[in-house]
């Protein structure tokens, strides 16, 4: 009748570990200097998540990969993305899709006539059960004022862009703060 839920989810993580080496792999042989971090004891190939190394790696220009999600069944790699994001105090949250360049009104595959929404607020997410990310993944991100770019990111150069700041796919963020009377 299928996997255990929490069996299938440590297979996911460690698949996730095969993908961050892979991609520390390619990173380094253009060299650039790369560290992986794993929430699960997987020593012999990654190093343990570890808030302040994760932060000094970053400090000293290094490109960090996190890997096997929280180390807890149940968590999506969104709420992940979005935790380490905060702790580390990322200022912005990329969202690299395959093949979508953004949010839409709709499902753009079944809705032909589904508009793309260039900026939208955390809240408007959550209100219009747009499927962008988990909801708690979502919260996480509102509660923090950690803003989320959603973009293509295999449209040719296009994370070379939004890393140069470029206005690419959606934006969602907590939106214009009244000014106080």
């Amino acid at each position: 009748k299928g996997m255990d839920r929490a069996t299938a989810d440590y297979a996911g993580m460690l698949a996730t570990v095969i993908n961050s080496l892979a991609l520390q792999d390619a990173l380094e042989r253009i060299g650039v200097v790369t560290r992986t971090q794993t929430a699960i004891n997987i020593s012999a190939v990654a190093e343990p998540y570890i808030r302040r190394r994760a932060i000094r790696h970053l400090e000293k220009g290094r490109v960090l990969i996190f890997a096997a999600g929280t180390g807890s069944p149940y968590m999506t790699t969104d709420t992940t993305a979005a935790l380490r994001g905060i702790e580390i105090d990322a200022q912005l949250l990329l969202m690299a899709k395959n093949n979508i360049d953004g949010v839409y009104d709709s499902d753009p595959e079944v809705n032909p006539a589904a508009e793309k929404l260039e900026h939208l607020e955390f809240i408007d997410i959550l209100n219009r059960r747009l499927g962008v990310m988990d909801a708690t993944a979502l919260s996480l991100c509102m509660d923090n004022n950690l803003p989320i770019r959603v973009f293509n990111l295999f449209e040719p150069g296009s994370l070379e862009r939004v890393l140069k700041g470029e206005s690419l796919g959606t934006l969602i963020d907590a939106g214009s703060t009244p000014t106080p009377a």
